[in-house]
C-alpha cells in the first residue's frame, strides 16, 4: 500500500503568489529587508572562501569546522554553553531532520496554538498528530501544556518562544522555566525554534529554554541575522542526538552547501555581526512602530493585536466573525497583502486572525500600505 503525503495546494498560497506584483505592498512573507543585507562583506567573504578549491568540493555532513565552531562560540556568548552544533540547510531542515529521527507514524506533538505554519507542515508530512496548547499574550500556559503532557504523552513539544510567528510574543522567563521542568518531569523532547532571538528592538533578553535543560534541542539559523539565501541553520541538542540527526541529515542531502558554509565562516571571523545586528534592530524596530502606529486608524473598532518587543511579526484578531482570507482578495484589490491566520491552527481555525510582517518595507512604504489597507478593514 502506498503513502500519499498530506500535502493540499492551498488558496492562500495561490493568493499570496500574487504579491510578487511590483505594485503589491506585502506585509506577508517574514522576508528580512534586502536593502539592509551586508553585501560588500558577503561579497568579500565568497572572495576570499573562493581562494580554496576545496570549498566546491564535497565536504563532512556535520558542517565546515570552522563555522561550527564559531557559531558555538556564538551561542556560547550569549548564555548558552555549546560545544558543537550541527550545520543544516536552514532551519527547516533541522526541523525536518529532527521529526525523521524521533517521530513514529502517529507519534503526539504539541505545539503552542496558533504557531509556525511550516512546522504544523513538517509534523503531517511525518506523519504526527498534533495536538495544541492553549496560548495568551505571555506565550505558551504551562497548565494547558501540563493538561496536554498528562493527557496526551506528546513525544516533543514545539515552540518558537522568542518573538514568536505568527503572534509575536515571547514566552516570559518563568513560563520557560515551567515548560522546561514538564519536560523534564514527563521525559519529551522541547524542539526550541529561534530564527528571530536577536532581533530585539526594547526590553531585556530571556534565557533560551535549552539554557535550563538537556531536554531541549535548539534550532537557529542566519536567515534573519545574514541572509536567507544562503540556507544556512544549525542545531544545538545531546550529542547522542546529534550523532544520529547527522546519519539522517547525511542521507538526506549528504551536506549543506559548501561554499555558503565556507563564506559564512570567513565572514564571521573578519565582520563585527553584533554591529550589523545592532543595525537591522534600529531599521527594523522603526518600522515596527511605523505599523503599531498606524493601527488604530487602520482595522475597525474591537481589533485586537500584539505588540512584539522583536522579530518580524504582528498578530491581529478582528472582532466578531470576520473572514480574512477573504478580506486578503480584497485586499489584494487594493494592492496590499497580509497573511491569514487560520493556516497556523493545528486543528480549529480562528479566520479572523492574520499576521502581518514590517521588516521589507521602509516606514514611509508601511504608511502607504497601511493606508490601503484601511480602505479594505475599515
Amino acid at each position: 500500500m502506498h503513502r500519499t503525503l498530506p500535502v493540499d495546494s492551498s488558496p492562500v498560497r495561490d493568493l499570496l503568489a500574487l504579491t510578487s506584483r511590483p505594485e503589491v505592498i506585502s506585509f506577508a512573507g517574514g522576508l528580512p529587508a534586502p536593502e539592509l543585507f551586508d553585501l560588500d562583506a558577503m561579497r568579500a567573504a565568497y572572495d576570499v572562501a573562493l581562494q580554496d578549491r576545496s570549498v566546491l568540493q564535497y565536504a563532512p555532513t556535520e558542517g565546515n569546522a570552522s563555522l561550527r565552531a564559531l557559531v558555538s562560540a556564538r551561542l556560547t556568548s550569549r548564555g548558552l554553553p555549546t560545544s558543537d552544533v550541527l550545520v543544516t540547510t536552514g532551519s527547516q531542515q533541522a526541523l525536518t531532520l529532527v521529526a525523521t529521527a524521533l517521530l513514529e507514524p502517529g507519534a503526539v506533538v504539541a505545539v503552542e496554538e496558533p504557531t509556525y505554519l511550516a512546522a504544523l507542515q513538517c509534523f503531517q508530512m511525518a506523519g504526527a498528530r498534533i495536538v495544541p496548547v492553549a496560548s495568551d499574550a505571555e506565550g505558551l500556559d504551562p497548565a494547558a501544556l501540563r493538561e496536554v503532557v498528562e493527557r496526551e504523552r506528546p513525544a516533543l513539544l514545539y515552540l518558537v518562544p522568542t518573538f514568536a510567528n505568527p503572534t509575536g510574543r515571547t514566552l516570559s522567563a518563568p513560563r520557560r522555566a515551567a515548560v522546561a521542568a514538564l519536560a523534564e518531569e514527563h521525559d519529551f523532547w522541547i524542539v526550541e525554534d529561534d530564527p528571530y532571538g536577536e532581533l530585539r528592538y526594547r526590553g531585556t533578553p530571556v534565557a533560551p529554554i535549552a539554557a535550563a535543560s538537556d531536554r531541549v534541542l535548539y534550532l537557529g539559523s542566519f536567515s534573519k541575522i545574514g541572509a536567507p539565501g544562503m540556507r544556512l541553520g544549525w542545531l544545538r541538542a545531546p550529542a547522542d542526538l546529534l550523532r544520529a540527526v547527522t546519519i539522517v541529515k547525511q542521507a538526506a542531502d549528504l551536506h549543506t552547501s559548501t561554499v555558503d558554509q565556507a563564506a559564512a565562516a570567513v565572514y564571521l571571523s573578519h565582520n563585527d555581526l553584533d554591529a550589523h545586528i545592532a543595525r537591522l534592530c534600529v531599521e527594523y524596530g522603526a518600522r515596527r512602530d511605523a505599523m503599531i502606529a498606524a493601527l488604530p486608524a487602520t482595522v475597525p473598532d474591537g481589533t485586537t493585536w500584539s505588540d512584539p518587543d522583536g522579530g518580524m511579526f504582528v498578530w491581529l484578531r478582528l472582532p466578531g466573525d470576520a473572514d480574512s482570507a477573504e478580506l486578503l482578495r480584497e485586499a489584494l484589490r487594493h494592492d496590499v497583502a497580509f497573511v491569514p491566520g487560520a493556516p497556523f491552527f493545528a486543528t480549529t481555525p480562528d479566520p479572523a486572525t492574520f499576521r502581518m510582517s514590517f521588516t521589507a518595507n521602509t516606514p514611509a512604504e508601511i504608511a502607504e500600505g497601511m493606508q490601503r489597507l484601511a480602505k479594505v478593514l475599515r
